[in-house]
């Protein structure tokens, strides 16, 4: 979230940070976002009987601040279809590995443990199956003899924060096109790094 806040301040883009949401009142984000102006909600998961009842007040919220786009960037909740489907198009995530493998958690350890020789991470268009949406661009890294999941991840977050940016510009710029599920960009620019 703070790559993505930073880039949108030192690249110009078309746009500006309307708010940070978040499902735990500690999030660090929260505290990066206040020092800067954006505004802050916070929806805690925990005050909810159920799922639904959660998105549905995270949606209310979320429709106060009248976001373009939802930029999920560390938010770590199963969202509903019902929620997903009223931001179909508009909402992306990143996730820590070169989808379609190694959904869900433990992603890096789960790639060691299988012998990968690369890892990386992806950004994609949120879908109502959890880390299966039209991937928008990704990143590699070696998988390096002796890794351990957080030397791992370390490498990795580095170039999430490269690619994130990169990718929800994109999108602002309207510089993507969907096509059966497979995300090219207009201009023909690299979608790997």
């Amino acid at each position: 979230m703070e790559a993505i806040v930073q880039a949108c301040a030192t690249e110009g883009w078309p746009a500006r940070i309307a708010a940070v949401v978040s499902s735990r009142h500690d999030a660090p984000g929260l505290r990066f976002a206040r020092a800067r102006g954006i505004a802050t909600a916070v929806v805690d998961h925990k005050a909810f009987a159920d799922r639904d009842a959660f998105d549905t007040e995270l949606l209310r919220v979320v429709r106060r601040f009248e976001p373009d786009v939802v930029v999920l960037a560390g938010f770590m909740r199963i969202l509903t279809p019902a929620f997903v489907r009223k931001f179909e198009g508009r909402m992306v995530n990143v996730h820590p590995s070169l989808l379609p493998a190694f959904t869900g958690l433990q992603t890096h350890r789960r790639a060691i443990e299988a012998g990968c020789k690369l890892a990386g991470a992806t950004v994609h268009f949120v879908t109502a199956e959890l880390d299966h949406g039209p991937i928008i661009a990704q990143a590699v890294v070696p998988i390096l003899p002796g890794d351990s999941e957080a030397t791992l991840s370390a490498r990795v977050l580095a170039r999430e924060h490269v690619l994130y940016p990169r990718a929800v510009r994109w999108l602002l710029q309207g510089l993507l096109r969907v096509e059966n599920g497979v995300v090219t960009h207009t201009t023909g620019e690299p979608q790997l790094l």
